[in-house]
């Protein structure tokens, strides 16, 4: 068989796969790229050459760049705002705001980086505003696919058709300069929302639905008990306590009070053996003696606390961990007991419970079935609750993540996603070199580990991305994609450009609510470009237009990852989507086919 017959079988196969949906979509990628070499339509290089390309690696380092905001409270802060500003009773206000900052979001970060972040800040709302949550997250996913054409960033498509654009020998894509399609398809896809979207959406609640830890050490404290008086002090340098060991602090005298533990002043356990100015005491007792102590050995109270107790042991700088001890775990047996610093010397116990009940300050015997309250800075909670021998009840990073805004590193990760813009608006240096240095940068400062990084990226994308580059360049190569421009172009006869770029649409928009609009792009771009020579036409609007087209995934909940991430929550069904979809995609027709000829002549 021909080289190009070769090429449409693999195509063929690749597009049943997708759509059976019952072999995972990486193997079915890296079978497209095996397949190109094994019958000998690519070399073995050039099967394998996407993995290595440029875009690939920028998308991955995105990814990263996404995940530094999540984990440092960047997205969570954003949720909090849009709460406090939607409002209870205007569902336009609630609507267009949500739609506006997930848009914002999937811009810097990307689609599935932006759902995935405020999908529980939205349940959370619908839950406090009694609506459904069918009413807002399919609203939520539909305007991230709108947001995703205002920049570069906003999806691995418009770094392919803007590589597409360099590759014809064309200028490159600037950064913004998605946008002048991007608003356009936010402001209509909020407006048809708020028109029809009441009446063509189901009023329901899904079973599954993302656990809320905004309220999760107000919920800590009060399961142990510990509101009834936990105080936090500042050693001040005038403070006799200060060069004390931690045992050596006499608290006769005051009543009730206990010593619970010394941490210094990054919230960790105290480590040196005697204190100093900026550690911090832990106490738990009556206030008028902690506020008589506090008076009588120079102890400042913590300033920065708005919460009361759990702000104390909740904040920026450190979190509360609920563990579990399992069934023949080593620990059982151990003595602990309040105050105790582990053996990591990283972490505290602030309480233990057996069977719901208080132990109390004295010393216990663990069992199985204890729990036992940790209190650290959120990097140890990170480091040392990976441990086999406890069971931890709630990861610590999920519930930093959706807990604590703008928390420890927030600053850092929003000026290394300014720099990252900056140089990507200015083309100063290629996308995947300020991809590299944000990612790079976020390491370097602290906001994320290696490992972190490696976790962060959405593996599946970057291969399903890798592996079916090299599809392009067979049906450039074989000469496959002349062919199915020629047949295109012939199927429009004379009607012009406008209807090449309407035929593409449908392509696009029919191919991306069956299969991946990543890997429907890079099958469709080849055709576009070639269709485009073809009538001696730019093919800056027929890429753009195909980007288009791409975001318009909307009739089934299989088009994107992020249409089935909303489906339980939102108790959506199959026939749900097309009904508010429909509409929309008609208008990323009207966009695609008239107003982008407009913008970039043909």
């Amino acid at each position: 068989m021909s080289p190009i017959t070769w090429t449409a079988l693999i195509i063929a196969a690749a597009v049943v796969l997708f759509v059976w949906n019952r072999v995972p979509v990486v193997i079915v990628a890296m079978g497209v790229a095996l397949a190109l070499w094994a019958t000998g339509v690519l070399s073995l290089n050039d099967s394998l050459a996407g993995l290595g390309d440029p875009a690939v690696i920028f998308i991955a380092s995105l990814f990263v760049v996404s995940a530094g905001l999540e984990r440092t409270g960047v997205t969570t802060w954003a949720g909090q705002q849009l709460i406090a500003r939607a409002g209870e009773e205007s569902r336009t206000r609630l609507l267009t705001l949500t739609g506006l900052l997930v848009a914002l979001l999937t811009a810097l970060i990307s689609v599935n980086g932006a759902v995935a972040a405020l999908l529980p800040v939205v349940v959370v709302m619908a839950v406090r505003l009694r609506r459904p949550t069918s009413q807002l997250l399919m609203p939520l996913v539909f305007s991230a696919h709108a947001g995703s054409l205002l920049a570069l960033t906003g999806t691995p498509v418009n770094v392919l058709v803007s590589n597409a654009s360099v590759d014809a020998g064309l200028p490159r894509f600037g950064f913004f300069e998605f946008t002048i399609v991007g608003i356009p398809l936010l402001a209509g896809t909020i407006a048809i929302i708020i028109l029809i979207g009441e009446k063509v959406l189901p009023k329901r609640n899904g079973p599954s639905m993302p656990a809320d830890f905004s309220r999760h050490a107000r919920t800590l404290v009060e399961q142990y008990g510990l509101s009834s008086g936990l105080f936090q002090m500042r050693v001040r340098k005038s403070s006799p306590f200060a060069g004390l060991p931690p045992d050596g602090l006499d608290l006769a005298g005051y009543g009730n009070l206990q010593l619970v533990g010394v941490q210094d002043a990054s919230a960790a356990p105290l480590r040196r053996a005697s204190l100093a100015e900026g550690d911090y005491i832990l106490l738990r007792g009556d206030a008028d003696a902690a506020a008589a102590l506090a008076a009588d050995k120079h102890l400042a109270f913590r300033e920065d606390k708005e919460g009361g107790v759990e702000d104390t042991l909740f904040n920026r700088n450190s979190g509360l961990a609920e563990v579990m001890i399992p069934p023949r775990s080593p620990m059982i047996g151990q003595t602990v007991f309040q105050g105790m610093v582990t053996e990591s010397g990283d972490l505290m116990i602030i309480a233990v419970q057996r069977q719901g009940n208080d132990l109390g300050e004295s010393q216990a015997v663990l069992q199985a079935g204890d729990t036992l309250l940790l209190q650290g800075t959120w990097k140890a909670l990170d480091v040392h609750l990976n441990d086999p021998d406890v069971l931890v009840v709630n990861s610590p990073d999920v519930v930093r993540r959706q807990a604590v805004p703008l928390g420890a590193g927030a600053k850092q990760a929003i000026a290394i996603l300014a720099g990252m813009v900056l140089l990507l608006a200015t083309g100063i240096v290629p996308p995947v070199i300020a991809g590299l240095f944000a990612a790079g940068a976020l390491i370097l400062t602290g906001v994320m580990s290696v490992e972190q990084s490696y976790r962060s990226i959405d593996w599946t994308t970057v291969i399903l991305v890798g592996a079916m580059m090299p599809l392009s360049t067979a049906m450039e190569q074989t000469g496959a994609a002349r062919m199915m421009a020629e047949a295109l172009v012939g199927l429009v006869g004379d009607a012009g450009p406008l209807a090449l770029l309407a035929g593409l649409f449908l392509l696009t928009a029919i191919m991306g609510q069956l299969i991946s609009n990543t890997a429907t792009a890079l099958i469709v771009i080849p055709i576009g470009v070639a269709a485009a020579e073809s009538l001696g036409i730019s093919a800056r609007p027929v890429l753009m237009s195909i980007a288009v087209a791409a975001a318009g995934a909307f009739l089934t909940p299989i088009a994107t990852p992020t249409n089935l991430m909303v489906m339980g929550p939102g108790g959506y069904k199959f026939g749900d989507y097309w009904k508010l979809g429909l509409p929309l995609l008609i208008w990323f027709f009207i966009v695609s086919v008239f107003l982008v000829p407009l913008v970039w002549r043909f």
